[in-house]
């Protein structure tokens, strides 16, 4: 089924949508590699269900009926750093939805969603009425986990030709997590519709309208990716001293914006790294971003550290 998908700062983008698909970001960036879709061209795939969603680092993604799966193919031929992942995640979180819900939470002082650093979206249940409080028995705040984004390149001849952008939202329905399924992972699935819940138990005078269709929420998130994707652009031109009068503004801009949103922000955190089959762990409490997207962990001793990737786990400190 081929539908039209109305953005503000791109006009029309084709979107097929179908009943099932065995990884959106797959079929997607197989048809463009096959010359079935063309490369010069933003294309857009959502299904109802996937038979083998994945995330980050060949981890599964669980896909149950109810949630947006989707991908978009966008043609771009500068180099991607993991700065992206955290442009794209700070604009899901300004999407309207989401936008609704925060200022709900936040009035009735619960921990608002927001960007986990590199790539995932939902928030830490930091205050005792957030939805799902708990720690495990390592003394760790386990994240809930709300949308997961991947960013695949696509190559074509070994010549780049662009990069798919895949988001996996929980919206109606929590996948149901086993020990196999968290894979090592120290999260918690969480939904829109949980959040929503857990608003409307506690809400009074401010009603909430009910949440979108999927329909619209592709809308909502196809502008985010897009808007990501140019904002990433005017970063990457600014640091090739192509726009020098702008050189600190747009990285200065979002880096203030991904402060607002960043759930990690100030948090004590153990950083599991895998480097040549050996362990490596850093403990330290967290300290934003670098102009590289990098997270920046402050240890004990006062030195600062980029940490390029990693498995994070939040310490309970109280």
């Amino acid at each position: 089924m081929f539908l039209s998908i109305q953005t503000t700062s791109l006009g029309a983008l084709t979107h097929r949508h179908v009943t099932t698909s065995v990884s959106t970001n797959s079929e997607l960036i197989e048809a463009i590699q096959s010359g079935t879709l063309s490369a010069n061209d933003r294309q857009l795939l959502t299904a109802e269900t996937q038979t083998a969603g994945r995330g980050q680092h060949t981890r599964s993604w669980q896909s149950p009926i109810g949630n947006v799966y989707l991908s978009l193919y966008h043609p771009i031929g500068i180099p991607i750093s993991g700065l992206l992942s955290l442009i794209i995640g700070a604009n899901l979180a300004k999407m309207p939805v989401i936008q609704a819900l925060n200022l709900q939470l936040t009035a009735q002082t619960k921990t608002p969603i927001g960007v986990k650093w590199a790539n995932d979206l939902g928030f830490y249940p930091l205050q005792k009425q957030d939805l799902n409080f708990g720690f495990n028995k390592h003394n760790l705040i386990a994240f809930n986990k709300l949308a997961g984004i991947l960013i695949e390149p696509v190559w074509i001849a070994s010549q780049l030709k662009g990069i798919v952008i895949g988001v996996g939202l929980n919206v109606a329905a929590t996948p149901k997590l086993t020990e196999q399924t968290l894979e090592g992972m120290s999260y918690q699935a969480i939904s829109l519709q949980d959040i929503y819940e857990s608003i409307k138990k506690d809400e009074k005078d401010n009603p909430l309208e009910p949440l979108p269709s999927l329909a619209v929420m592709y809308e909502q998130i196809s502008q985010a990716l897009l808007d990501a994707v140019e904002c990433f652009k005017n970063i990457a031109a600014e640091k090739s001293n192509l726009q020098p009068s702008s050189t600190q503004y747009a990285m200065a801009q979002f880096n203030q914006q991904f402060k607002e949103q960043d759930a990690l922000k100030s948090l004590k955190v153990r950083i599991t790294q895998n480097l040549n089959n050996e362990e490596y762990i850093l403990e330290g409490q967290t300290y934003g971003i670098d102009t590289n997207g990098c997270l920046q962990l402050q240890q004990d001793n006062g030195n600062i550290s980029a940490i390029f990737t990693g498995r994070i786990d939040v310490i309970n400190e109280t």
